[in-house]
């Protein structure tokens, strides 16, 4: 019936949901429940990629550029999490940045990815306004690029391990009902904060280093200065939680996820 219709979305599977979690696992294999701890997950992933590219894709015509969108995957799952400039995605891909937002566009329309917008509420700095991508899935944005094993201290773990984090708060916001919005902050001046939570209540910053330093909460810092908010937190693998000059809250990832599934970050 018109106006009757309620929406429910199934994530891949969350942080309490799995019994003995391994972080480097669901970094390496995504959280689609088929393929997490797998000893094939790598083979079972490709295997869904090349069925979504040839079944979804082409039994449902949404594109007939089959090889362009294929490329086009490619480069979104390189560009995973960071912001989106679609003429240059255009160029690489060799199609019209109008078509390259069409197949953005695809992907969020079939669940694939969703945007993260820049967050620009009454700003006194200079900020970035593009949006983010980030595909629905790690293990995915894992067999798009064909990276091998991710190990913990790379560039790549710490891309991952922020990725893995949306990907719980995604969850939450519509499991819990909340449905509060996600945005990031970027200043034209490279001061960052990867997500804010809701009205600028909650400011995330994600980081995979195992000891949390000073220059690690700039953003946080920055971010505190301009808007008045209820916490600030830097998730690390650190393995206590402390707090940074009576400020901002440093937690290790275990204790984070437990308090946001417990209710405790944002109401």
């Amino acid at each position: 019936m018109g106006g009757r219709a309620i929406r429910h979305e199934l994530f891949p599977l969350v942080y309490q949901e799995i019994p003995d979690f391994s972080l480097e696992t669901a970094l390496n294999d995504g959280l689609l429940s088929p393929f997490y701890g797998s000893p094939i997950s790598r083979k079972h992933l490709d295997a869904y990629v090349g069925d979504y590219l040839r079944e979804e894709i082409t039994a449902e015509a949404v594109t007939r550029n089959i090889p362009g969108f294929s490329r086009f995957l490619e480069i979104a799952a390189l560009a995973n999490g960071k912001i989106i400039q679609f003429s240059n995605v255009a160029r690489e891909c060799g199609v019209s940045s109008p078509t390259v937002r069409s197949y953005y566009q695809i992907l969020e329309d079939t669940l694939i990815g969703r945007y993260v917008p820049s967050f620009q509420k009454r700003p006194k700095r200079r900020v970035i306004q593009a949006p983010r991508f980030y595909f629905f899935d790690v293990g995915v944005v894992g067999s798009l690029t064909r990276r091998g094993r991710i190990e913990p201290g790379s560039e790549l773990f710490g891309r991952a391990f922020e990725h893995f984090l949306l990907m719980e708060l995604s969850a939450h916001s519509s499991y819990s009902g909340l449905n509060y919005p996600i945005s990031y902050w970027r200043t034209a001046s490279q001061l960052e904060v990867d997500f804010i939570l809701g009205e600028h209540e909650v400011a995330l910053e994600i980081k995979g280093t195992e000891k949390a330093q000073s220059h690690h909460l700039r953003g946080l810092l920055a971010f505190g200065d301009e808007y008045k908010i209820r916490r600030r937190i830097l998730v690390t693998r650190d393995p206590h939680p402390r707090i940074f000059e009576g400020k901002i809250e440093i937690l290790p990832w275990k204790i984070f996820l437990e308090d946001l599934w417990g209710g405790k970050v944002i109401r």
